[in-house]
């Protein structure tokens, strides 16, 4: 064992990995699989696990690769990718570098269609209450599209055909490639800038979804939806519908929709004048009809026929309304004489000296009522005191001194009934009916009657 020779982690490991680039097969492989535990490094790099149903392996796409990308990848989603097939060494586990991803069994740019619909939908950017009014006589419109397509002449084509006193500005702009997002969004900032623009048309001509994908990029989509300018979009045929459409005022089927959409018709403008100044004719005629009936009314009207009847009238009437004021006021002065009366009255009555002296009586009366009550109590409670002292006075025992009977008390005013609670010698207290007498027991003697 001490003669073998060991490798250290790192060493195998590196001769693993070593084996894994040279193998050919394990480059440019295509793998089928399910995303899990997917997460996105700020610094825009990709970290993920591809999955079936009996084994896993883990991936990794770096941001130069995935910013090609037209759709964000989730997890549970089915992809199909290529990459190549190494170890990474600090960890020992084998990984996937990947250089391509697109969705299995979807298309890659429809996939990023739905997806960023969805996000912008969610977001607010379709919303009806956001939508500007196109207005309906506009004097400069501004076209956003390709200086050199064929969108472009039928646009100019159909208004100078349907409204040629327009002044028509072209904002040149790239509508296919990888640089048409940017300068589609840049020509409706340039146009946005310029004053007096009442409508912008941004399209172009038919084509397939990668030829019109720069209308589906979330940078034109924000451009038209900050844009302070109404715009119709006109991208594409008539079953053709991208993002720009759903955030625009008004989509347009075409672009030579677009511009019969933004201006009227000059002939159907003109036929519209033409009836509304025969309207207005027939209603100055009917007018003037009317207004003269009405004169020749007022003419033929007995004012005008006797003025000086009329104004006799008037004379008559302004007498009787004389009267009628007159006695009016009569009736009134006698209604508030009356009343006048009724409140003198009311307040004499009510006045503060009489109600003074009104309680000044009532006051007397109170206590001539409460001094007759007193003397009524007085000669009650005096007829019961008296009756009283009369019972006292029949039981008072000072009744029965007067007829020679005295009170006994020892020393501690204990009143004395009988021999046994004195001894000779003590002090006793003698009552009479005249004064008191201080005694001393000479000698104590028993009643001969009480021993038989």
């Amino acid at each position: 064992m001490q003669d073998k020779k060991y490798l250290s982690v790192s060493a195998l490991t590196k001769y693993i990995k070593r084996k894994f680039d040279a193998d050919p097969h394990l480059h440019d492989v295509h793998v089928r699989g399910e995303i899990s535990n997917f997460k996105q490094h700020s610094s825009g790099h990709m970290y993920f696990t591809l999955k079936d149903d009996k084994a896993r392996i883990l991936a990794v796409m770096f941001s130069s690769q995935s910013r090609f990308m037209k759709f964000s990848p989730e997890n549970g989603m089915k992809v199909i990718v290529k990459g190549d097939i190494t170890v990474y060494e600090p960890s020992g586990q084998y990984q996937m570098y990947i250089n391509q991803m697109q969705p299995d069994g979807i298309g890659e740019l429809f996939l990023a269609y739905e997806q960023l619909k969805k996000r912008l939908e969610a977001e607010g950017y379709f919303a009806l209450e956001h939508k500007k009014t196109i207005p309906s006589y506009p004097q400069t419109v501004g076209v956003i599209t390709s200086p050199t397509g064929a969108a472009i002449r039928d646009i100019i084509t159909t208004i100078r055909r349907r409204y040629p006193m327009l002044t028509i500005l072209i904002f040149p702009a790239l509508v296919q490639g990888e640089n048409a997002s940017r300068s589609i969004a840049k020509a409706i900032e340039q146009a946005n800038e310029m004053k007096g623009i009442d409508v912008l048309i941004v399209g172009r001509g038919g084509g397939s979804i990668e030829e019109l994908w720069a209308f589906n990029e979330e940078i034109v989509a924000q451009a038209i939806y900050n844009s302070k300018v109404p715009i119709i979009s006109a991208v594409g045929h008539e079953t053709d519908f991208t993002i720009a459409d759903f955030v625009a005022d008004l989509r347009a089927p075409t672009p030579t929709g677009a511009a019969e959409l933004a201006v009227p018709h000059i002939e159907e403008l003109l036929e519209r004048v033409l009836q509304r100044k025969t309207r207005l004719l027939q209603a100055m005629n009917g007018r003037f009809r009317f207004e003269k009936q009405r004169l020749d009314r007022i003419d033929k009207s007995y004012a005008f026929r006797y003025p000086q009847r009329l104004y006799e009238q008037k004379l008559e009437q302004v007498d009787k309304l004389t009267e009628q004021l007159v006695r009016g006021a009569a009736r009134l002065t006698e209604v508030k004489k009356a009343e006048h009366e009724t409140i003198s009255k009311r307040l004499f009555r009510n006045h503060p000296s009489v109600a003074i002296r009104d309680s000044q009586n009532r006051l007397e009366r109170t206590q001539k009522d409460i001094n007759r009550a007193i003397m009524q109590i007085f000669s009650k409670k005096q007829t019961e005191f008296d009756r009283m002292i009369s019972t006292l006075q029949a039981l008072s025992p000072l009744k029965i001194m007067d007829r020679g009977y005295s009170l006994i008390y020892k020393d501690n005013h204990e009143l004395i009934k009988s021999i046994k609670q004195v001894r000779e010698n003590d002090s006793i207290q003698i009552q009479l009916t005249d004064g008191n007498l201080y005694c001393n027991v000479q000698k104590i003697k028993e009643s001969e009657s009480r021993d038989k």
